[in-house]
């Protein structure tokens, strides 16, 4: 499970990341708002652990933000606020759970347990745009009904597109999230750009619309192009 704690809070930030990781989750920190939105709009995650009380911009304006921009992922509030109507601010602004420091570390596992279960019925396991269909369970993909079949990396290469439908995703991105590599040698742009080729190849070239685009310098995107 991949989590982001967005906190600002040395002591808590530590003892809230050990706790998951030994938990086997694999959590990202961040200690400011700037920094946590842009975690948030640049990788995926499973869950957001937000601070409300951070340098910069608050959690409550960055809760806002990612839910004008269609970020989906469950967020779970940790804040020493606790009355009413910052519970009702905190969810009004698209919160799912809210958690009042200071917390016992179960009962934040728990509601980290309840989130992750609800997100995976809320988040769509089935991907789609225009005739193209990826099941996350079954890991299978699908054009206008016909199956396709992709390797684990292509499959992976095209499920991180789908994630950021309609926003170009860097090389670096691909890197670091796809292949896993932090520090990216320049071969690794080559073995990025043969996996596009045959994923077009697999899931473009035998149709008329044309999904996976290739920004010039910059990346690629995926959506739904013209006929």
């Amino acid at each position: 499970m991949q989590i982001l704690l967005v906190e600002d809070e040395p002591k808590v930030a530590d003892a809230v990341r050990r706790g998951l990781e030994a938990e086997h989750c694999r959590v990202t920190a961040a200690a400011t708002g700037e920094e946590g939105f842009f975690l948030a709009t640049t990788r995926s995650f499973d869950l957001i652990l937000l601070d409300l009380m951070l340098p910069g911009r608050d959690g409550l304006e960055i809760l806002g933000a990612l839910r004008e921009r269609q970020c989906e992922t469950p967020v779970l509030i940790l804040t020493a606020r606790d009355a009413v109507e910052d519970r009702v601010a905190g969810l009004d602004s698209g919160a799912d759970d809210y958690l009042v420091k200071p917390f016992a570390f179960p009962e934040l596992l728990a509601r980290v347990r309840a989130l992750t279960r609800r997100g995976r019925a809320d988040q769509a396991l089935r991907l789609r745009v225009a005739d193209l269909e990826l099941d996350r369970v079954t890991r299978r993909v699908s054009r206008a009904g016909t199956e396709i079949e992709l390797t684990t990396k292509e499959f992976e290469l095209l499920e991180y597109l789908l994630l950021h439908q309609g926003h170009v995703v860097s090389r670096e991105m691909l890197a670091r999230d796809v292949w896993r590599v932090t520090e990216r040698a320049t071969p690794l742009d080559n073995v990025i750009d043969v996996h596009v080729t045959r994923l077009r190849r697999k899931m473009d070239t035998p149709y008329e619309q044309k999904l996976l685009e290739t920004i010039r310098g910059t990346g690629f995107v995926i959506r739904k192009g013209e006929s």
